[in-house]
């Protein structure tokens, strides 16, 4: 099988993602979704003759229905057309005698690219050559452009296929970061296999390599904290212990660390924020004196809410408290009891741990016994020491940990017991809804965590980035409106990948349509008039409601009378950028007519076809032609931008040209453009 070839008209097809071939640069069309999955089948063994019957088998399983075989002569056929390039000597699919076979000589296949590439490191691995070896596999894990092989391609043969991959895939990577290691590069390490660890959160192999890079780049800690969440996790759903290597590493890790290890580590260049952590010092006063108390701490994604908790809380130890820290996250969420387990775990191992409660938590009628296991245990711990249990990231709880809080509340007029959560708008759930309103009147504190002030956000930004002058400095505060996380991207130096990646993660908890709704908006500028999203979405007002109040309440737009803006205008300016040329300038073209054609103002229309740039086609010649002096009244500059951007098309006809020529003669010679859209302020 040979991995690559020159030969334009050769077809690359990729299994390590979304199915996808590509020929010459295109995309040939491959059609519904049991259609890839012969073409998947096949190309799993290109050059091989597949009987039919085998191949009905691996797209529909082993009871297909009457249709299967008429299908697939229909599948066939269409591939077969859809594959074949211009010029071929022959089809690339071909049939005889109730077997199909794609022909190797006509395809890359990716996987199996992938397969060689192993084996090289292999062989590489034989001769004691590491340099070799990392090479190889690099070169093997860059043919991945997903997260799963055959993403979404179904049937028996593409699930058992995707699973070879996948194991095959985490053996590459875990090789490939152990000799990562070797070298001494830590710091590439943290951030993929830390996505790893939360995508497979019972792989002990990884886990053990993302506690070795932690530890490596000095964050010991967050090693720790990594430990008891493979720990919890095997616990709750198997009842076994990590391997010995993993509770070695552990046991290292934690012996004569210098202060409790429940306590994650403060953030560097930690600025603003006196009123709440004040807040948090004097609780933790009142509890080492035996008075218990709740608080709840709110702020969306970024704004520094961990930070806080980190700082306010650090001189728990201090105080003579035991401290009890768990973080939620979407995977822990379903785990029942996962977050009050991560919460009690302290790691001792003591008679005092939550080995029953981990126990009874498996039964998923045992609700009333969980409560209370936690009631005893936390009335022993108060016993011998004042003690704060914090859950972060709430919102992410299981709804049984939000039922245990509840109760743990209660607790707090009795107990030097101070409970501490933060959570974001959104996600929400009913439970969670349910639980605030309880707390709400149940007398718990509840802080919203306010934006950093210019002052303060320029403090941070000159921690971050020293020797950034004093317009970079304001450009980023005027960016990131306050948002602590955003504010540390945008002010390290080639951290684009980081900031999109941030950003993203605002997003991820919303409804894709909420998404698409931002992306929209994205485009429409500043300033968003929300009578132009039903025109440009084609969408009626009442549908789009819920995803704007989704946006809205997740605190990432502000409504301004009749306009929506980005709280964060960074947020804008990436949601726009990420967005591919190719369709940057196909919705700009296709905004431009829908507002066009509601009645939209000349300005609005204009600054699409500039933004994009777009191309000139018969309908905007048409539209220039009748609004180019309208627009050169009201925005000259705007005007000047689409006029030069239209008499530069070869497309333009002799009549139009002439006219716009003279149109573009009158203006006086602009230094810059004001469009009113999205592309000239990105």
């Amino acid at each position: 099988m040979r991995v690559s070839t020159t030969d334009d008209r050769r077809l690359r097809i990729r299994l390590l993602g979304p199915l996808r071939v590509t020929r010459a640069g295109a995309n040939p069309a491959l059609g519904p979704a049991r259609q890839q999955a012969v073409l998947a089948a096949l190309a799993a063994w290109p050059d091989r003759a597949m009987p039919r019957a085998e191949l009905i088998a691996a797209v529909w399983g082993d009871e297909p229905p009457p249709s299967a075989a008429g299908n697939l002569y229909t599948y066939i056929s269409t591939l077969r057309r859809s594959l074949t390039p211009d010029g071929a000597p022959g089809p690339v699919l071909s049939s005889e005698n109730g077997t199909y076979r794609l022909r190797a000589a006509a395809v890359d296949v990716d996987a199996w690219c992938f397969e060689t590439f192993r084996e090289e490191g292999l062989r590489l691995r034989a001769d004691r050559d590491a340099d070799g070896e990392r090479a190889a596999l690099t070169r093997a894990l860059e043919l991945w452009h997903g997260p799963e092989a055959l993403d979404g391609v179904p049937g028996p043969d593409a699930a058992n296929r995707r699973e070879h991959l996948r194991e095959l895939y985490l053996a590459t990577v875990e090789r490939h970061a152990q000799l990562t290691l070797d070298r001494g590069r830590a710091e590439e390490l943290v951030e993929p296999l830390g996505r790893l660890v939360a995508a497979y959160p019972a792989r002990e192999s990884l886990h053990d390599l993302a506690m070795h890079a932690l530890v490596r780049v000095g964050r010991r800690d967050e090693a720790v904290l990594l430990y008891r969440r493979l720990r919890n996790h095997l616990a709750a759903h198997t009842g076994a212990l990590p391997a010995a290597p993993l509770r070695d590493l552990h046991a290292g890790l934690v012996a004569g660390h210098g202060r409790d290890p429940a306590l994650p580590p403060r953030h560097p260049g930690f600025v603003g924020h006196t009123a709440e952590t004040a807040l948090l010092e004097r609780a933790l006063d009142d509890v080492a004196h035996g008075r218990g108390a709740s608080i709840w701490i709110d702020g969306p994604s970024g704004s520094g809410k961990s930070a806080l908790l980190a700082e306010g809380l650090r001189g728990a130890t201090a105080h003579g408290c035991r401290v009890g820290w768990a973080v939620g996250d979407e995977l822990a969420r379903r785990v029942p009891y996962g977050l009050i387990i991560e919460c009690l775990d302290d790691g001792n191992g003591g008679p005092d741990g939550p080995g029953p409660l981990r126990v009874a938590a498996r039964d998923p009628n045992a609700a009333m016994t969980v409560v209370d296991e936690v009631r005893a245990l936390v009335d022993a711990r108060c016993a011998a020491a004042p003690l704060v249990l914090v859950a972060d990231d709430l919102q992410w709880a299981d709804d049984a940990s939000l039922v245990v809080w509840h109760a743990l509340h209660r607790l707090t007029a009795t107990l030097p017991l101070l409970l501490v959560a933060a959570s974001r708008p959104l996600p929400t759930s009913r439970e969670l809804r349910l639980l605030r309103q309880a707390l709400m009147r149940g007398g718990t504190r509840f802080v919203d965590v306010p934006p950093l002030s210019d002052e303060v956000a320029g403090r941070l930004v000159r921690h971050v980035a020293p020797a950034a002058d004093a317009r970079t400095v304001a450009e980023v505060v005027d960016s990131a409106a306050g948002n602590a996380q955003l504010l540390r991207h945008l002010a390290t130096p080639g951290g684009d990948d980081a900031l999109t990646a941030a950003v993203l993660r605002h997003l991820h908890p919303l409804r894709d349509e909420t998404r698409h709704l931002l992306r929209v908006a994205a485009f429409l500028g500043a300033d968003c008039p929300v009578a132009e999203l039903p025109v440009v979405t084609g969408t009626p007002v009442p549908a789009l409601v819920p995803a704007a109040e989704e946006a809205l309440a997740a605190g990432l737009l502000v409504e301004d009378g009749g306009r929506l803006r980005f709280r964060y205008p960074v947020m804008r300016r990436v949601l726009y950028r990420s967005t591919p040329t190719a369709l940057r300038v196909m919705m700009h073209r296709d905004f431009a007519q829908r507002i066009a054609e509601s009645g939209g103002s000349a300005v609005r229309v204009a600054g699409h076809l500039a933004a994009g740039p777009v191309s000139v086609d018969a309908w905007i010649e048409r539209w220039l032609l009748r609004h180019g002096e309208a627009l050169s009244a009201a925005a000259p500059d705007l005007a000047e931008a689409v006029f030069r951007q239209a008499l530069a098309s070869p497309l333009l006809s002799a009549r139009a040209r002439d006219r716009i020529g003279t149109l573009a003669a009158g203006l006086r010679p602009a230094p810059r453009v004001t469009a009113a859209c999205a592309g000239a302020d990105t």
